[in-house]
């Protein structure tokens, strides 16, 4: 599976945990963290980068790290067409995948450690959205407000 990682200063050492962790179990990663600039960024911008590329198709999935995993989780959740959700443990990430659709999963740096960034990562992949299944009502219902409140650039 193609995934897009992205990460501010603070996420940075968990993201670089879950890209070698990801690598080594055959995903195929980039991390999106710095602009071509290479000039400082707010999360917001991460953010903004990742949700593009993978509504673009070149990526499947997202992974965003923060200090918290929030201001990612609300930047990416700005993108219309993007389902971010902020996980903390394996059951939030299994259920992120399958009951939500969410292309993106969040953490937090200063409040998850690295191991079980791991786990929270292997749940959320091992998880498929079934869009005939009890929970597709509810993701066309998130879709229809998305489409509702898009701002039109």
């Amino acid at each position: 599976m193609r995934i897009a990682l992205g990460s501010d200063s603070a996420g940075a050492p968990l993201i670089v945990v879950i890209a070698q962790h990801l690598q080594h179990i055959g995903h195929e990663v980039s991390d999106l963290s710095q602009a071509a600039d290479a000039g400082e960024e707010l999360y917001a911008d991460v953010a903004e980068r990742v949700a593009h590329r993978i509504l673009a198709g070149e990526f499947e999935r997202g992974i965003l790290c923060c200090g918290t995993g929030i201001g990612v989780a609300i930047s990416a959740n700005k993108i219309p067409g993007i389902r971010a959700a902020q996980a903390h443990d394996t059951y939030s990430a299994q259920r992120a995948a399958l009951s939500n659709n969410a292309q993106i999963i969040t953490m937090g740096a200063r409040v998850i450690g690295p191991e079980l960034a791991k786990s929270i990562v292997d749940a959320w992949l091992a998880e498929q959205f079934d869009p005939q299944g009890r929970s597709a009502p509810n993701v066309r219902g998130i879709d229809a407000l998305d489409e509702k409140y898009a701002r039109v650039k």
